[in-house]
């Protein structure tokens, strides 16, 4: 089966295609990736997984044309981002 893994930084997208066998996770078609090499300093939080924007574990089963989004920590608050927006520039 062929899924993607993607990961977005605040100024550039990579994204690789891996075809893995059928019954495989989640963290095998992230190392099967190599993204976190390729990204320097990357660490895959589990919390931070993601199938088309559904939480998932490191442990979960894909399925064909699956695409595993691997995010990256916010810059900012939502809260304090409101508070800003609400105070004015």
């Amino acid at each position: 089966m062929t899924v993607e893994v993607v990961y977005a930084a605040a100024d550039y997208q990579i994204l690789r295609r891996v075809s893995l066998p059928v019954g495989s996770t989640v963290i095998q078609a992230i190392d099967a990736s190599n993204i976190v090499a390729a990204v320097p300093g990357l660490q895959i939080d589990p919390t931070r997984l993601g199938i088309f924007s559904r939480k998932v574990a490191l442990d979960d089963v894909l399925r064909e044309g699956d695409r595993i989004e691997i995010y990256r920590p916010l810059s900012l608050d939502p809260k304090e981002a409101r508070r800003r927006r609400a105070h004015g520039p």
